[in-house]
This record gives C-alpha cells, sequence and structure tokens, in this order.
C-alpha cells in the first residue's frame, strides 16, 4: 500500500508551483459557484418562475457563456491572460451578489446572463495561463490536476451549498458565492502575478494562423461537440433513468455518480502518466475515450440487470478521464500555431454549445422516444464523434507523410 501511496504521489511530481497555484484558484472558484447546482429550485421556489421560465432563464444561461468564452479569447489576445483572469474573477463575484436582488423574468435572465458572460471569460485565459505555465511534456497532467481541482468543487460546491441554504437561505448562497470569488481573485493577484510567477512555455508566432482556417482543429471542435453532448446526458437523462427505469433511491443514485469522481481523484493522473509514456498518439486516445463513452449507453439496452449500471458508469468514466484531457492538451497544442485565446476559446465554446442543447434534446427524447430509443441515438451520436475523431487522425498522419516526403525529397536534392 506504501509503494502504491507513493507511486500515486510521483504521478503529480514535475508540475510547476504556477500550475499548483492555478489549480487552487480554480477549485476556490469552482466550490464558489454552487449557486448554479440549485438554481432552478431558486428560481422555481423562491421566485415562483414557471419551469418554461426557468427553460429561457437556462438558455440566457448557455447564451452567455458562449459568448463569454469568445469574449475572454479575444482579450486574452490582446491584453494578456493575467488581466483577463483578474477582471473576470473579481466582477463575477460582484455579479453574483447583485444576482440576489432581481426578481422578474426580465432582469434575471439579463442578469445571469451577465454572470456566465464574465464568468466564462476566465476559461480560455485560464487555459492559456496553464500552457504558459507548463513544460511541454507535462502539459496534458498538468490539465489533469486542473480537472481534479474542478472535479473537488464541483463535489464540495453543492454539499456546502446546501448547509448554507438550511442556516442562512438563498440568499446567503450568493454571498458566500460573490465572496468566495473575491477571494479567489486576491490568490491570483498575490501568486500569479507576472511579476512574481515564471513562465515555462511562453509561445510568441509571427503571423498566427487563424483557428477558423485551421482543417484539423475545426474538425476536432465538432467531434467536440458531439463528445459533449453524449457526455452531459449522465448530468440530465442518466438520473431519470436509474429513477424510472431501475428504481433506484436517491441514495443509489448519489452513490453511483459519485463513484465517478472518487474513480476520477483515484486514477486520472496515474493513467495520464502512464498513457503518456506509451506511444498513442492524443487522436488516437482521444478516439478511444469517445469509444468507450458511446459503449456506456449501448450497453444499457442489452439487459435489465441493475449491475449494468455501474458497467455503464466505469466505461463512461474512463471515456471521460481519456478523452477530457487529452482533448485539451491537443487543443493548446494546436493553439501554438495561432492565436492561443482564440484557439482555447473555441474550444471552451464546444461545450457551451454542448451545454446549450445536449440537455434539452436529451429531456425531449426521453419525453418523446423512451430510454431505449434515446440511448440508441446518443450512440450514434457517439459512433459520429469516433468516426470525426477518426478522420481527424487520418487527416494528421497524412499531412504528416507529406511534410516527411517533402523533407527526404530535399535532402535528395541537397545530396545531389
Amino acid at each position: 500500500m506504501k509503494t502504491l501511496f507513493n507511486n500515486y504521489l510521483n504521478t503529480f511530481k514535475g508540475l510547476s508551483q504556477e500550475v499548483w497555484w492555478l489549480a487552487l484558484i480554480t477549485l476556490i472558484n469552482r466550490a464558489g459557484t454552487m449557486v448554479i447546482p440549485f438554481l432552478s429550485l431558486y428560481l422555481t421556489k423562491s421566485l415562483n418562475f414557471t419551469l418554461s421560465d426557468v427553460g429561457w432563464i437556462m438558455s440566457a444561461f448557455g447564451l452567455g457563456s458562449v459568448i463569454g468564452s469568445w469574449l475572454g479569447g479575444k482579450l486574452t489576445d490582446k491584453i494578456g491572460y493575467y488581466k483577463v483572469m483578474v477582471f473576470s474573477l473579481l466582477t463575477t463575484g460582484i455579479l453574483f451578489i447583485a444576482l440576489q436582488f432581481l426578481s422578474t423574468f426580465v432582469t434575471f435572465c439579463l442578469g445571469i446572463f451577465s454572470v456566465m458572460l464574465v464568468a466564462d471569460m476566465f476559461r480560455p485565459a485560464m487555459f492559456v495561463a496553464l500552457s504558459a505555465y507548463s513544460k511541454p511534456k507535462n502539459k496534458t497532467r498538468s490539465v489533469t490536476l486542473i480537472r481534479l481541482a474542478i472535479n473537488l468543487g464541483f463535489s464540495a460546491g453543492p454539499a456546502i451549498g446546501g448547509i448554507i441554504i438550511t442556516s442562512l437561505s438563498y440568499g446567503g448562497l450568493f454571498w458566500v458565492d460573490g465572496i468566495t470569488c473575491m477571494m479567489a481573485t486576491l490568490v491570483l493577484i498575490n501568486v500569479l502575478n507576472p511579476k512574481k510567477a515564471k513562465t515555462l512555455d511562453d509561445v510568441k508566432t509571427e503571423n498566427p494562423k487563424s483557428a477558423y482556417g485551421d482543417k484539423a482543429f475545426l474538425i476536432f471542435l465538432a467531434a467536440m461537440i458531439l463528445f459533449g453532448i453524449v457526455f452531459l446526458q449522465y448530468f440530465s437523462t442518466m438520473p431519470l433513468y436509474y429513477k424510472d427505469a431501475h428504481q433506484l433511491t436517491e441514495l443509489e443514485i448519489g452513490i453511483l455518480l459519485g463513484m465517478n469522481g472518487f474513480l476520477i481523484f483515484a486514477f486520472e493522473m496515474p493513467l495520464i502518466k502512464w498513457l503518456e509514456n506509451t506511444n498513442f498518439t492524443k487522436s488516437g486516445l482521444m478516439l478511444f475515450g469517445g469509444i468507450l463513452t458511446g459503449l456506456s449507453f449501448i450497453i444499457l439496452n442489452f439487459t435489465n440487470w441493475t449491475g449494468v449500471l455501474i458497467i455503464g458508469m466505469l466505461l463512461m468514466t474512463f471515456g471521460e478521464m481519456i478523452a477530457f484531457p487529452f482533448s485539451n492538451a491537443f487543443a493548446m497544442d494546436r493553439a501554438k500555431k495561432g492565436n492561443q485565446g482564440e484557439y482555447m476559446a473555441l474550444y471552451s465554446i464546444a461545450f457551451s454549445i454542448a451545454h446549450i442543447f445536449g440537455h434539452n434534446a436529451g429531456m425531449r427524447m426521453v419525453d418523446a422516444l423512451g430510454f431505449d430509443n434515446t440511448w440508441y441515438i446518443i450512440t450514434l451520436l457517439a459512433a459520429l464523434c469516433v468516426l470525426l475523431l477518426f478522420i481527424l487522425r487520418q487527416y494528421l498522419n497524412a499531412k504528416k507523410r507529406r511534410k516527411e516526403k517533402a523533407k527526404n525529397e530535399e535532402r535528395e536534392i541537397l545530396w545531389i
């Protein structure tokens, strides 16, 4: 056990101090966004909005996320990631506190749109900062550490939020959310100020290539939108399936979903460390992650045995653990070709788009077609994602072969 524990700790070695600070800031920030899981309850129970109203508010939420990610990327390229992160965290804190004072449908739509617009400016800036603070060989593990921080934040946030609601009220939730964002800002200013922080991979590209003209990156983004839509079913339609089709209790559903977070915490970093030392390409690993995630849905239709839910969760979790870190690392590598903020903004937007359509589409399909047919359609989307990743892999391999051929021909000419 001691050897296993030491080996686990060794997988975290070599990451820069700045990456660890960035992970802590992300943890504080994500644990602080505890309003989000309780938003639908707050809107229906405290403000007496209809479910239709809530649907439109969540659309404003998603739209703000998309525009915020795009704007964050643009500003990161113009003024730098540090200024964007400071502005985003501080202003988000203020807006979260102000959100509790909005009580009409229109003002809340505008309020949640503004909060998400400013909050998601942080994401592309954080990814560019992560790339700058990581050695090239450690980028995938650095991404994995940030993912661990996000998962821990999302796990702790709802639990803390529930305690705050029962002891203080929903108003207290908004205050704590705002204050934690401000705390994260203070940590950021103190430890990642450009005068103090050490940049390990500062990429400056002359004549940067536009992400919109990068064919490989556009194929990759289309695949990520599909992967996001498939993956998000585990946090919207799947709990309903557990409850309605398999009669699981809330406690059992919580344990099953909690297993996902525990497995990520325990195995993701060692798994990524091992995969980094293999000859597998990032595109190949993303493809494999997509296959595992697709399989997690199709097997549900093969049997009524409740144990299949655990197998499905295991397949999805390992698919997620492989696909997300390597897709993030792929995006960061590709971003070196052009404006990094633009590249990382588009990567963030891909998942924002998945949020806008994924939850709503899944719910509508379950309502109209039933669970079994919905899982067939979701598996089909996963297969389309895998096909796009296969096309991406073939495209990159063909491009690599053409470059090698050109180099060989150049050597032959020089030899002659």
